[in-house]
């Protein structure tokens, strides 16, 4: 297949979408990519949800999405537009539907856009794996065209905007029953109904492909652009955004990895940030990943093209095939470095940095799921015996002095490595970049069972420049695992952390990656502790955005979604209460989800799951499966915890913690 879904895989170039008005507010063609995010009130509390719609265009949404789940709140928004208005506001406003398409019908003649999901509009989700013939496919299909027309002429003639919103938690079984549980799947349900919006000359329109899983999400929105030129329809804009992300740094970083990546490919009109916090708190987060764009053009290097077409399929999920160098490479999991450079001394409690807590009480090292594979020191070695498992990587020189300890290895340049030195038997770290992967270097590498390349770049348009040199590695047959080397400057750490998650999440997702290495361009003096508090910050980022991107699970996963006038209970509070009894089970999943709308589907790939189907009910899942269906809220956490117990998978935190 000829990848188009990307304007340019080594320059930044956005893709030119068409031009959807949304009640004065354009989005798509070359207006700026828009920030929106969703209320959190009871639709029916009318001044409630006014007041939070204003601090939300306080904080920077241009637009704003209330759910409406029954008629009655669809009615209700018409209170919420008026009172809106006469205090001078004009944020055009979204009616988020599920299951219910009168209410769709009435609220698209009340507000300027309407949200559908075409897997639970007229279809319907009950885990059931139903046989088709093409017939009664074709059938069914034209059925749920027929329950849709309607809504697409009311649209039509109101002038309201749609988004078709495809969710992975929510495909219908009969789209599961055709194409499974894929981005394939995705597009093809949003496909379905666009054609009937095309068939009825309606091309106000907004896609999206949300999900959980970043690596999903990424396949099916590129699918999703690819699909639509193969078939020769227009270029609608996209609405990007990571479903049930979580909290906190947890959630910054997995949306980041996300629409990030997306961003880097040029694609994307607005961003919808999704995080289980007050909804003012998404769009300043949404608005640092959109600027991190303007003037990107202008601030890149050039990037040599790709010479034909490139080595990997952004569809689907495969990792570069490597060899095996100590445990870098091969199945090995993607490895952390932190680099403690900038430490004017070490000493055994320093070690924090890299995630190994020092006792001295009991005078050894504590064992924790996000400590650090190997640490660089640059000119000096660490004074004393590393703890279990940890390596360090010095300057070739600095190595050379130091007698080559055991578990100490080197980093050269090209040229000193082309030059022939005297290294390590098992295992040598190559500074490179893109620059650097000449023919001569290539030729080396291609007979080296040892090296492992450290990929750096200083090219503000970074993620191309790096995936660019994973091509050139591709294409020339060269093996050797690769660490990704980012630099960042002094700079809030949440800047940090959605550059980094963007930066290499990106090349993550596409399978390109067998390190982290992340470090800070500050070189001023600091105090000590300073220093550690930020290396510290850098350890825990790279080992979430290994998280985020799917490549290595070491601590547990939240997916939760990030609340809405749906919800059923407290999701923050409750969130932040599993958390804190269940944070030590190192690669659980546990999806908190406020209602059933999008719960059990978006809970797919998870462990166990925590969903309200009541007020003050909830129903606890093993997978994908209802083990409890009505537990009282104030038992709940007891019960859930009581379920990992059954299954063999709980620990004591006393237990983890020695």
């Amino acid at each position: 297949m000829n990848k188009t879904y990307c304007p340019s895989l080594t320059e930044y170039k956005r893709r030119v979408a068409r031009v959807v008005n949304i009640g004065g507010v354009p989005m798509g063609g070359d207006y700026p990519i828009r920030v929106q995010s969703m209320t959190t009130v009871d639709t029916m509390d009318t001044l409630g949800s006014v007041e939070q719609t204003l601090r939300m265009v306080a904080a920077g949404c241009e637009y704003v999405r209330i759910t409406a789940p029954s008629v009655k709140e669809a009615q209700n928004l018409l209170e919420i537009k008026k009172e809106l208005r006469a205090r001078g506001c004009n944020v055009p406003l979204i009616a988020d539907i599920h299951f219910t398409p009168n209410a769709a019908e009435l609220a698209a003649r009340i507000v300027e856009k309407v949200r559908v999901n075409p897997g639970n509009y007229a279809d319907k989700k009950k885990f059931d794996t139903i046989e088709y013939t093409d017939a009664s496919y074709a059938a069914e299909v034209d059925r749920i065209r027929e329950r849709f027309r309607p809504l697409v002429k009311i649209c039509k003639q109101y002038g309201t905007a749609m988004r078709i919103g495809t969710n992975h938690g929510s495909l219908s079984d009969r789209i599961l029953s055709r194409y499974g549980d894929t981005p394939l799947g995705m597009v093809e349900s949003a496909l379905e109904f666009l054609r009937l919006c095309e068939e009825e000359n309606y091309y106000d329109v907004v896609l999206s492909m949300k999900a959980s899983n970043t690596q999903v999400m990424v396949q099916a929105y590129r699918l999703l652009v690819q699909k639509l030129d193969v078939e020769g329809l227009q270029p609608y804009p996209l609405h990007l955004g990571v479903t049930e992300a979580g909290e906190a740094e947890d959630g910054r970083i997995k949306s980041a990895v996300g629409i990030g990546t997306l961003l880097e490919d040029g694609l994307g009109d607005t961003v919808r940030v999704s995080l289980t916090e007050a909804p003012e708190a998404e769009a300043p987060v949404a608005k640092m990943l959109i600027d991190r764009y303007i003037g990107r053009a202008a601030l890149a290097q050039p990037i040599k093209p790709v010479v034909g077409e490139e080595p990997i399929n952004p569809f689907q999920y495969q990792r570069r095939a490597t060899h095996e160098v100590a445990n870098f490479g091969g199945l090995n999991v993607p490895r952390v470095v932190v680099s403690l450079t900038q430490l004017p001394q070490l000493e055994y409690a320093d070690l924090r940095a890299a995630g190994h807590l020092y006792s001295p009480f009991l005078d050894k090292f504590q064992m924790s799921d996000q400590g650090a594979d190997y640490i660089y020191t640059g000119e000096r070695p660490v004074p004393f015996m590393l703890p279990n498992g940890l390596k360090e990587i010095l300057n070739y020189g600095a190595w050379v002095d130091a007698g080559k300890r055991p578990h100490h290895y080197p980093l050269l340049t090209a040229d000193r490595y082309i030059d022939g030195p005297v290294c390590h038997p098992q295992l040598n770290f190559l500074l490179v970049g893109l620059d650097t992967l000449d023919a001569s270097l290539l030729r080396h590498l291609r007979h080296d069972p040892t090296v492992v390349l450290v990929l750096g770049t200083f090219n503000a348009h970074a993620m191309p420049a790096l995936r660019r040199a994973f091509f050139e590695l591709l294409t020339n047959q060269i093996t050797c695992p690769v660490i990704i080397a980012r630099s960042y400057p002094d700079q809030p750490l949440e800047q940090t952390q959605l550059a980094a998650a963007t930066d290499i999440g990106g090349l993550l997702i596409d399978g390109l990656g067998d390190g982290v290495v992340l470090s800070t361009d500050q070189l001023a003096p600091r105090p000590q502790a300073e220093w550690l508090d930020t290396l510290s910050n850098l350890n825990q980022l790279s080992f979430g955005i290994l998280q985020a991107a799917r490549t290595r699970m070491s601590k547990t996963e939240y997916i939760s979604c990030p609340s809405c006038g749906r919800t059923l209970f407290d999701l923050q509070e409750t969130t932040a209460m599993i958390r804190k009894r269940t944070d030590h089970l190192k690669g659980i999943k546990i999806g908190i989800m406020g209602c059933i709308v999008n719960g059990p589907g978006e809970m797919a790939d998870a462990d166990y799951g925590y969903v309200g189907v009541g007020k003050g009910k909830i129903a606890l899942y093993r997978g994908q499966d209802v083990i409890k269906k009505a537990v009282p809220e104030e038992r709940a956490v007891d019960e859930l915890i009581g379920l990992m117990k059954e299954d063999g998978k709980w620990l004591e935190k006393e237990l983890v913690e020695l």
